[in-house]
């Protein structure tokens, strides 16, 4: 008689849906990596406001919050902290949001918004 070998599965294979850590697409304060949202976040900080917050399906005023940048973060996987969100959103409020106004456009345009 002739044994058939058989395959013994020690470990169950998994399936992994973790996302690779992301990166922002532009510096805090890459300004003249794209002068038109760099302009618009200094002489109307609002408007470019309303533009993030209406690129996220949010509330116009809530396109500087913290909250909208982290879920910013956390849905692109771009590593960081509440905490980091707050700092940069306190002390340097214009660049934060033309940071993420610029990543928004690069994503659109690479397809992944």
């Amino acid at each position: 008689l002739a044994m058939a070998s058989q395959t013994v599965i020690t470990v169950q294979p998994q399936f992994s849906a973790a996302q690779q850590p992301g990166e922002w697409q532009t510096g805090l304060l890459d300004c003249c990596s794209d002068c038109s949202v760099c302009l618009c976040g200094m002489f109307c900080f609002l408007c470019l406001n309303c533009q993030v917050a209406g690129d996220m399906d949010e509330c116009c005023l809530c396109g500087s919050s913290v909250a909208m940048r982290t879920l910013y973060c956390t849905k692109y996987n771009i590593p960081g902290s509440i905490l980091r969100d707050f700092c940069s959103i306190w002390c340097c409020s214009p660049c934060a949001l033309c940071q993420l106004k610029r990543d928004i456009n690069r994503r659109r345009a690479m397809g992944i918004f």
